[in-house]
């Protein structure tokens, strides 16, 4: 079977009860996403498949073989982070770091809703730009636990680069 992931072809032949996490941790070697619960309830494990975040422990590697997955590994590197990674590392919105990789994959996600008007239970008004409140990004990001409570500072990586985008998009428009 083949996979395209972080941009890469790989070639695997995973059994058909493989999860899309053991496909990418065990067979290709991208340990970036985190085996947490294994039971979709903590969100460690959250890349993005054709731009939608979800959990990979919750989905089965053969079903993706189309499609365009993206893991941390994808999103930066050290010399190049994702403006999501630098906000992360500005705001300390990590303690162990264990939950990161599936909360900035979750953050790259949930951006794109916002940007896209899609609604979150607590969106105040429908049909208008999303405000991304504390509350906002907060109900967004509720499926990715953190163990160290880092939520404060996650907020505070998240709302920076959602006001950094929302400013772009001002400028270019000017």
């Amino acid at each position: 079977m083949q996979f395209t992931i972080n941009g890469q072809h790989y070639e695997a032949e995973p059994d058909i009860r493989c999860s899309l996490l053991d496909l990418l941790r065990e067979h290709l070697g991208l340990t970036g996403s985190k085996k947490g619960c294994d039971h979709g309830q903590c969100g460690a494990c959250t890349v993005l498949v054709n731009g939608r975040r979800i959990n990979a422990c919750l989905t089965l590697a053969v079903m993706h073989q189309d499609d365009e997955v993206v893991t941390i590994e994808g999103l930066g590197s050290p010399e190049a982070l994702h403006p999501l990674q630098a906000a992360f590392v500005r705001h300390d919105g990590f303690q162990c770091g264990y939950c990161t990789p599936g909360q900035i994959c979750s953050a790259v996600g949930m951006l794109d809703e916002a940007a896209k008007g899609w609604p979150s239970h607590v969106t105040e008004r429908l049909g208008e730009g999303i405000a991304l409140t504390d509350a906002e990004i907060s109900e967004r990001m509720s499926g990715n636990l953190c163990r160290c409570s880092a939520y404060p500072n996650i907020v505070d990586a998240i709302r920076e680069v959602a006001e950094g985008e929302a400013q772009g998009k001002q400028a270019a428009a000017a």
